[in-house]
């Protein structure tokens, strides 16, 4: 679990986090992708973009500052805020507007960094700190981002583990950092490296040094060291639609006060169940309407659960085409393997068109998707036969920020067999897993809510941290992101 770092503001720990319940749908990203981490080019053309809700009708001052980070998260103690910044040292967020055509009433901000008041000097890690600026300064919430100096080249790659036991169930990653053009004299003093699986900071592996140096090339190839729980596809909630709801919504509508209401079907444990494919976005989120849209105005019979838009093959389908194979003669076997290559590609299509339908609309600032999106409460519901003993379960994802919290966890319904919570949400698409939490521990658990497949796709970014001797802060002199599908 994370740790609690104190300062001079009361409360303040250096990993994402909001202290306000008025704070709603925080979203840090580069500008102009949605699902990314919030990592840029030191003095490249990026930028990025910070937006919340507020919830209520009166705009208020936030006041934004940013702390520079060293390679374990904690603040950089030899240098100032004049040499990390370049500009004023706190900002005022100026960009907001009023919710409208909607039940929820909220204030929508908005802030882009770095910015006319503010630019970076240094790579490295960064802490965003948004206060409300009232009579004094109250924390509202914190942000992580990094800045990068791309000095050196970062190879990495996903591969079977070492070890038998794990071959089905993880994902060990092995990675290179070239740099015939950058001097690295003490690579095993100065360089550490941290993997992230799927922008969680919550599993990182961190701390890492070279196994062994091979001329310009610092060499990751540990056996059983960086190796992550390959999980399974991510769950997803549709609310983007109230009109015209996703097929899992079982029912929508609103409760006395007007506020809109749903409930989710049930879902099922997936800790024995086979691996099935289809595409997801690593357990992100994404804040769209299609309600105000013509693209949404189509039947609910033509509308499709995410589950539907796999590529590859399900093990029925691919058994059939290899029981007919072995059944072809030769004149007949060129056509079978053409039909299977033409399902395959009409599956990626669909899978492509969904992408465009999910993500592909990319209006930071749109008033339809930002403005005009109602809060609604989800009811989720998690199958189980009866409770489960000494441990509780937690929607856990992006919409938590990637950790366990109260207002997250499930109750036990004996009337209906299932773990159930209500969730306040944004009209959006999100992703989401049920995460136990073992009674007296802090590390979460996947094998009987989840489990784990070793063929999941997930997201891997890996980050180089430099710090010569001498020097007096951690660089970042590199990155790498990739899928674990990518050979």
């Amino acid at each position: 679990m994370p740790f609690l770092t104190f300062s001079q503001d009361e409360d303040l720990v250096y990993y994402d986090y909001i202290y306000s319940e008025n704070i709603k749908t925080v979203m840090f990203h580069v500008n102009g992708q949605l699902t990314s981490m919030p990592a840029i080019e030191l003095n490249g053309g990026n930028t990025l973009l910070l937006s919340f809700d507020d919830m209520g009708t009166e705009a208020k001052d936030f006041v934004y500052s940013v702390v520079h980070c060293d390679a374990n998260w904690n603040p950089s103690t030899n240098i100032t805020e004049f040499d990390y910044l370049d500009g004023f040292s706190e900002g005022q967020i100026r960009d907001y507007d009023y919710s409208f055509k909607v039940h929820s009433n909220y204030t929508h901000y908005w802030l882009s960094l770095p910015n006319r008041d503010m630019k970076f000097k240094l790579s490295g890690n960064y802490l965003l700190k948004v206060y409300e600026d009232e009579d004094e300064k109250r924390l509202v919430l914190t942000r992580r981002f990094m800045l990068i100096d791309n000095l050196v080249n970062v190879y990495g790659r996903a591969v079977r583990p070492a070890q038998v036991d794990k071959i089905t169930t993880y994902q060990e990653i092995d990675f290179t950092v070239s740099h015939e053009s950058f001097e690295i004299r003490n690579p095993m003093q100065e360089l550490t490296a941290v993997v992230i699986q799927n922008g969680r900071w919550d599993n990182a592996i961190t701390g890492l040094k070279p196994l062994y140096t091979k001329k310009a090339q610092e060499i990751f190839d540990y056996q059983d060291k960086i190796i992550f729980p390959a999980g399974k596809e991510f769950r997803y909630i549709d609310v983007r639609g109230i009109r015209y709801p996703d097929p899992r919504i079982l029912s929508m509508g609103k409760d006395p006060d007007g506020k809109y209401v749903s409930i989710l079907e049930k879902d099922p444990k997936r800790g024995s169940m086979p691996y099935f494919e289809w595409r997801d976005i690593n357990g992100n989120f994404i804040i769209e309407n299609t309600d105000e849209r013509g693209r949404a105005n189509y039947s609910q019979n033509g509308r499709l659960p995410a589950s539907n838009f796999i590529t590859q093959l399900t093990t029925e389908e691919e058994r059939d085409f290899q029981n007919r194979l072995a059944n072809a003669s030769n004149s007949e076997r060129a056509a079978i393997i053409a039909q299977r290559q033409s399902l395959l590609n009409q599956r990626q299509a669909e899978a492509n068109a969904r992408d465009q339908e999910i993500y592909g609309n990319d209006n930071s600032s749109s008033n339809i998707h930002n403005l005009e999106s109602e809060y609604l409460d989800v009811t989720l519901q998690l199958s189980s036969v009866g409770e489960m003993p000494d441990q509780d379960v937690y929607v856990f994802g992006g919409l938590t920020d990637w950790q366990i919290k109260p207002e997250f966890k499930m109750t036990y319904n004996p009337a209906t067999n299932a773990y159930v919570v209500k969730l306040n949400l944004k009209q959006g698409y999100y992703e989401y897993l049920y995460a136990a939490l073992p009674h007296g521990k802090n590390v979460i658990d996947f094998d009987e809510t989840e489990g784990n497949w070793h063929e999941t796709d997930n997201y891997y970014t890996i980050l180089v941290y430099y710090r010569p001797f001498g020097g007096r802060y951690d660089q970042i002199i590199g990155a790498s992101s990739f899928s674990s599908r990518d050979q």
